[in-house]
């Protein structure tokens, strides 16, 4: 009965809220009735999509913003590839990374557009690595659109690989998609236009601030529509930028720049090869034929190698220096240490001969005869070539850049890496194991070892001596923390941008401070 009643009193009920409506019959009311509980579930399910649309905003915002600064504070941005050193869980890494992983992309920026940047890289791989970062963060700056960077052909290496032989176009394109545009190429509308050349092109001035590039560049963008900068190297300055710019030039560098699947795919089987015998140094041993050319060193070599060099240097007219005295320049410090240099040095260092060293460089000009010193010392000395079939090289021979990608990879995975001249490769591979967490870089200082070789070679010292002030030396050049050396006006002779990007490195040294704070308690 109670039942009843109650339904009785609602039914009640609403006929006299309907009559307050305008009254009406049992039709009216029943429409009514069901009109409310329609407009109800459709309130929930409102409510319900708006918090999933909003809870998945929310999602992808942090996983954009993770994807560029959340490992930072998990001490350690992801590599160019993932690590395998936690050998227990080797397996399991190995099985997931085989799996499709479906990565949440960063929101588009959405900006006017001012026009159309275009980039013409010069140099080997390093050189043209950091000149596509500084130009993305230019093109960000300017509120412009980049077309993706061409590459380098006509450079002594003569290597024809484009971008997306060597990087992973769709991932530089989609991950810095919320500060920059990136198309693969001009629109249709201004293609035919770029192929009858009909675009202004310069080379920007060289270690540029932001303020040459908005005052100067922009407007020309803004003129023109499409404008194309046909020198990119050094064309940004190291310091006295914003952070915010310079953090930029860093996650294009570290995270933006990812070469091929098939290049990280054989970097990892070099990698997994070198680990199974234990760890491994790499060491940049820069003789090469084309280095000793250009900087006109031949100490060490015999006259016909000195006559090749010296041939090889006049053939390239865009190698200004022709005359070159090259033992002064070696008291300079200015020659890559020689294969039997290296192997005094890396002695008195303490390395372990038994050691496994893989040379990331190309062809040593003299070959074995020139190595032979270095692997009587260290009989453990290897390279992509004999760690691999030549089979699995077959896509990057002949192409220097994708073989330099390769070396750059297994450079980033050693535990010590050793340049035996500071090219761009040294500096640019420096700076990246610096963000890796400081790993191990020896900074060789070869004015200072050259003239304390050739007093060993004289019998003025003793190994003991020679050793101890060599190790004494380098005791504070391995690649740990420190500010870059600012020289005004004078760019070239300060420290490089990408050798120390201190200011992405600074949750690294806060961390480091508390560590220190803490031990003192």
């Amino acid at each position: 009965m109670c039942k009843a009643e109650k339904s009785l009193y609602q039914r009640k009920l609403w006929e006299m809220k309907v009559k307050f409506l305008g009254g009406g019959d049992s039709s009216k009311i029943d429409k009514f009735k069901n009109s409310l509980v329609s407009k109800s579930r459709m309130s929930l399910w409102m409510i319900r999509a708006m918090t999933v649309l909003l809870l998945w905003s929310c999602f992808v915002h942090l996983v954009a913003v993770g994807g560029m600064w959340g490992p930072r504070l998990l001490k350690g941005w992801p590599s160019c590839f993932n690590h395998h050193h936690d050998f227990p869980m080797a397996a399991a890494a190995q099985e997931l990374a085989s799996l499709p992983i479906k990565i949440a992309l960063p929101p588009k920026r959405i900006y006017h557009n001012n026009g159309y940047l275009m980039v013409s890289c010069n140099g080997g791989l390093n050189q043209m690595r950091a000149a596509i970062c500084d130009m993305v963060t230019i093109a960000r700056y300017m509120n412009v659109t980049l077309i993706v960077p061409e590459l380098d052909k006509t450079s002594f290496w003569n290597d024809p690989s484009e971008f997306k032989d060597i990087f992973d176009v769709d991932h530089f394109i989609t991950s810095l998609r919320d500060e920059v545009r990136i198309l693969k190429e001009v629109p249709p509308r201004l293609k035919r236009r770029v192929e009858l050349g009909v675009y202004h092109t310069m080379p920007p001035i060289s270690w540029s601030n932001m303020s040459y590039y908005q005052d100067q560049i922009l407007p020309l963008v803004k003129k023109h529509k499409v404008l194309q900068l046909n020198k990119t190297d050094t064309r940004l300055a190291n310091n006295e930028l914003p952070v915010e710019v310079q953090k930029l030039r860093c996650r294009v560098n570290f995270n933006g720049l990812r070469f091929t699947p098939k290049i990280e795919e054989l970097g990892r089987r070099v990698v997994k090869i070198l680990r199974e015998k234990g760890p491994f140094l790499v060491l940049h041993l820069r003789y090469e034929m084309d280095m000793l050319a250009f900087s006109g060193c031949s100490h060490g070599c015999n006259r016909y190698e000195e006559e090749e060099l010296t041939r090889m240097r006049y053939a390239y007219p865009w190698w200004k220096e022709k005359v070159i005295d090259s033992e002064l320049k070696r008291k300079e410090g200015l020659c890559p240490l020689t294969p039997e240099e290296t192997a005094l040095t890396l002695s008195a260092l303490g390395i372990d001969r038994n050691v496994q060293i893989y040379i990331a460089a190309g062809e040593i000009y003299g070959g074995k005869r020139r190595l032979k010193v270095l692997t009587d010392v260290f009989p453990n000395v290897v390279r992509k070539e004999t760690l691999l079939d030549s089979s699995d090289l077959s896509f990057c021979k002949n192409h220097s850049s994708q073989m330099a990608a390769l070396d750059y990879l297994i450079s980033l995975e050693s535990d010590i890496f050793v340049p035996t001249y500071y090219g761009n490769m040294a500096k640019v591979v420096e700076g990246h194991r610096r963000f890796l967490g400081f790993k191990k870089t020896i900074e060789l200082n070869r004015k200072f070892l050259v003239n304390l070789i050739d007093e060993y070679y004289q019998g003025m010292l003793s190994w003991e001596v020679f050793s101890t002030t060599v190790k004494a030396f380098h005791a504070t050049r391995m690649g740990g923390p420190k500010k870059r050396l600012v020289i005004p006006n004078r760019p070239k002779e300060e420290d490089y941008f990408y050798a120390n990007p201190y200011e992405c490195l600074q949750l690294l040294h806060e961390n480091e401070n508390a560590d220190s704070v803490d031990e003192t308690k």
